[in-house]
């Protein structure tokens, strides 16, 4: 409206109250209008009420309700004349890579692992200092749920949308989601610091994880496991279409499959990558863990981005409303 832009639009609440304040000054000026004509008839108005005029409070009321509509206004927070700001980006690239085998039903954590995985990358994600998260889900394949980016609320959307029914009936391969993470990071040219949290049970059927790791120690890939389970396991779950429990998996002699938190795979992942250990905890120790070592690496300096933005002028409408209030109470 007229080239303003209103930034604080959900205060309109606040039009109610200029609305009752103004009924109640326009109500009483028309109170004492009445009274006067009462006591007095318009000739004798000026003899018999010396120091009182309808006319001057006639201008009160209206330079008051126009101060409370400046005021309202300016709480609106009107905005114009458009200026580009140049952002310049500091930041870690941080690949979250979340196993979605069939092992993270496992209900050796409430309600099972994959579950209390997703809980704990929420926290994870909501505590890191302006990072730049990807999401890399994986087990007998890989792919990447979602690229590297700041927009939190994008990346948590793509999280939500893994639960039963994405999980895959491969084996847990977990070179697969080490490899995945290395060429996304090649990619990016700017990053100096390569940094990736592997959130699994640690069951794992690679065929050359060793090798894996070695490249990701050339690369400089810092890996961080996130040990998710318990050391006395679990049955694995077996799920239909739908995600519903149809059973326990076995083995070839038919006894039930229990899948054990494989500690020992993850330590030494994460120690040969120059990372760390951390087991999940009931409480958020192992979150605060992680985003106390993440933050000790240097930020990388992203691409500058250029924002868009209006400048404040509320302080002109808060002026003319101080003008207002100071013209009614001379009068």
């Amino acid at each position: 409206m007229f080239g303003i832009t209103w930034a604080g639009t959900h205060t309109l609440w606040y039009v109610s109250i200029f609305m009752l304040s103004s009924g109640i000054l326009i109500y009483r000026y028309i109170k004492w209008h009445r009274v006067v004509r009462f006591l007095t008839s318009h000739t004798h108005t000026r003899t018999v009420l010396l120091n009182f005029s309808l006319t001057r409070r006639m201008f009160g009321t209206a330079l008051f309700c126009m101060g409370m509509l400046f005021l309202t206004l300016a709480l609106f927070r009107p905005q114009w004349n458009k200026k580009e700001d140049v952002v310049h980006q500091q930041g870690r690239d941080l690949f979250i890579a979340l196993d979605i085998s069939r092992s993270m039903l496992a209900a050796d954590c409430v309600p099972n692992r994959l579950l209390c995985a997703k809980e704990k990358i929420k926290q994870l994600v909501q505590n890191l200092p302006c990072e730049r998260v990807g999401l890399i889900i994986f087990s007998g394949s890989t792919f990447v749920q979602c690229p590297l980016t700041s927009d939190y609320g994008a990346f948590l959307m793509f999280l939500n949308q893994i639960d039963a029914e994405t999980i895959s009936s491969g084996a847990t391969r977990l070179d697969e989601a080490i490899k995945t993470a290395l060429r996304s990071f090649q990619a990016l040219k700017e990053c100096q610091h390569k940094l990736l949290v592997i959130v699994t049970d640690g069951e794992d059927f690679s065929p050359d994880l060793t090798g894996v790791q070695q490249q990701a120690k050339d690369l400089c890939l810092h890996i961080f496991t996130w040990g998710i389970g318990t050391r006395a396991g679990a049955p694995v779950p077996c799920v239909d279409e739908l995600g519903k429990l149809k059973g326990h998996q076995k083995d070839a002699q038919g006894a039930v499959v229990i899948s054990c938190l494989r500690e020992d795979i993850l330590a030494k992942i994460a120690h040969d990558s120059g990372g760390y250990y951390v087991p999940m905890t009931q409480d958020d120790a192992d979150t605060k863990k992680i985003v106390s070592v993440v933050s000790k690496y240097e930020k990388n300096t992203f691409e500058d981005r250029t924002v868009s933005r209006y400048e404040e002028q509320y302080p002109w409408f808060i002026g003319v409303s101080l003008i207002c209030f100071c013209l009614e109470w001379f009068l």
